[in-house]
């Protein structure tokens, strides 16, 4: 308990150590950073502003010789074959450093310079486009709807493309915004003023887009980036929980090593102490000269059968936790196997003065589990509620059906219970309540694990229920499937019908066997 405190002590600490770096990381990065964000962060935006211009290069295309068609009613094939080619060269020389910049290895780019190359390449499109705009068509009649088609058409497009570059979404498009307002403020009417405000107000909404959208970009990014220090976070504490298990598993298997090799070793010379002092207890060969000497021998011997008891427990238990407890199941009577325990430990509560009172339910049919494994359940319930019920209390022992068709046995006392926020601790191995405690009959505190983990093996549940100075009711319930229940009678075939042969040899039943009472006994609720 020690250690793993002490582990989860360190984990915490380390845990925050990593926290208070990572948080200096991205101070020192945001300092470094010429946009206030980490480097890493920088790079992806960039890298996110040639992808988007990668792939919307068609689009742009598409659009400037759309626009240079419209231009030539205008203002001649000459002048706008020459804007056209102007805008698509500069457009050529954007994809093309787009594409040098995603197939350069990240560690050979320079972020400042390559985000400066950037706004420029976008300030020159946009430079190409404010020429287009400036009195295109002169005075004719419908100008004022073309320019301010063909600013909204690039303001929106330029504002989506290079949304996670805001200063190349500025560059880009407030020189055609301004030289198209300039031109409409110009005319001196009404009219224009009015489609000049909505030039303006256009420009400003577009900006507010596209920062909208570069906000979004870097929560993106950020979320992302925390994602994966939550993985690698997940991934070291995965590594530290799986060094430890084996750390674990090993301490298991060197125990149990140590459990089976000395358990030999403390059996022999405990046999042989409860042996001679049983000799010397009944004085078999002759009385002691000083009567002392037979009330210590009294007291070895009933030392001797405690430390044995002791370490039984400590191996069962410690099988049970390896998972090598292998239960000899057999028909059992669930009722008898309580009776017996009654019995057994009916003399030790009578000299306390203790009353113990039986109730079972009539025709109980036997159930498939382990004898051994049961009797040592009741045997160590009744002994707990012996134990901790005070002198001239009462025990009430019951056996019978469950409400789902199992069956279930309860051993209930009138001792002083337990606090609720005990049961925990005494269903732990070791676990002592404070109780057993200020008990003069102090145990090791595994008769209540044992008895928990054997039901566990059998599938049952176990309940423990307690109130203060009420009492305790420990409940066993093993499940309907462990339940025998008698087979239908064979049907006898007629003698008309002949019954198919065979050449399988026939092994007749013998009444004495097993294979008579699996006849008469399956499995089922």
């Amino acid at each position: 308990m020690t250690s793993t405190a002490s582990d989860h002590r360190e984990e915490v600490a380390a845990r925050r150590r990593r926290v208070a770096q990572q948080r200096v990381r991205d101070a020192r990065d945001r300092l470094t950073s010429t946009t206030g964000t980490r480097p890493v962060f920088d790079y992806e935006l960039l890298r996110l502003f040639a992808q988007n211009r990668q792939s919307a290069s068609l689009v742009v295309l598409l659009l400037v010789t759309t626009v240079g068609f419209l231009s030539s009613l205008w203002t001649g094939a000459v002048t706008a074959g020459i804007w056209t080619a102007g805008v698509l060269m500069i457009h050529a020389v954007i994809i093309t450093k787009c594409k040098q910049f995603l197939s350069t290895p990240q560690s050979e780019i320079s972020i400042k310079a390559w985000r400066l190359r950037f706004i420029m390449l976008d300030l020159f499109f946009g430079l190409a486009w404010m020429f287009n705009l400036i009195e295109p068509i002169g005075v004719e009649e419908g100008t004022g709807t073309f320019m301010l088609f063909v600013m909204l058409l690039v303001v929106a497009v330029s504002s989506m493309l290079a949304s996670s570059l805001p200063i190349a979404v500025f560059a880009a498009t407030v020189p055609v915004t301004a030289v198209v307002a300039v031109n409409f403020a110009l005319k001196g009417s009404l009219h224009y003023y009015i489609l000049a405000i909505m030039a303006v107000t256009a420009q400003g909404y577009f900006l507010l887009l596209a920062h909208r959208l570069y906000s979004s970009a870097l929560a993106t990014l950020q979320a992302r980036a925390e994602k994966d220090m939550l993985i690698g976070e997940l991934e070291q504490a995965k590594a530290i929980s799986d060094e430890a298990r084996n750390r674990a598993e090993a301490a298991n298997i060197s125990k149990s090593r140590f459990l089976a090799q000395m358990s030999h070793e403390l059996r022999t010379p405990l046999n042989a102490i409860l042996g001679f002092s049983e000799v010397m207890k009944g004085e078999v060969f002759g009385t002691h000269a000083v009567p002392a000497y037979k009330d210590y021998s009294n007291d070895i011997h009933t030392s001797g059968q405690h430390l044995l008891g002791l370490i039984n427990e400590i191996l069962d238990l410690s099988r049970i936790e390896a998972g090598r407890y292998e239960l000899n199941e057999e028909a059992v009577s669930v009722a008898d196997i309580v009776q017996d325990c009654h019995h057994l430990l009916k003399l030790r509560a009578k000299n306390r003065g203790i009353t113990i009172h039986e109730s079972f339910e009539q025709d109980l049919p036997r159930v498939w589990a382990d004898e051994r494994a049961i009797r040592q359940i009741c045997l160590n319930l009744l002994s707990n509620a012996i134990k901790f019920t005070p002198q001239g209390g009462e025990i009430w022992i019951k056996a019978g059906w469950t409400a789902s068709g199992g069956q279930y046995f309860s051993v209930k006392d009138t001792g002083p219970g337990i606090p609720e926020d005990e049961i925990p601790i005494v269903l732990a191995s070791f676990g002592q309540g404070s109780n057993a405690i200020k008990s003069a009959e102090q145990g090791a505190g595994l008769g209540l694990p044992i008895a928990k983990s054997l039901v566990d093996l059998h599938g049952g549940t176990f309940t423990l229920k307690s109130k203060l100075r009420v009492g305790t009711e420990v409940v066993i319930a093993l499940p309907p499937e462990r339940v025998m229940s008698a087979l239908a009678p064979l049907e006898v075939p007629s003698p008309s019908i002949q019954p198919p042969q065979s050449d399988l040899p026939i092994v007749p039943f013998d009444d004495r066997g097993d294979k008579r009472k699996r006849q008469m006994f399956t499995i089922g609720a």
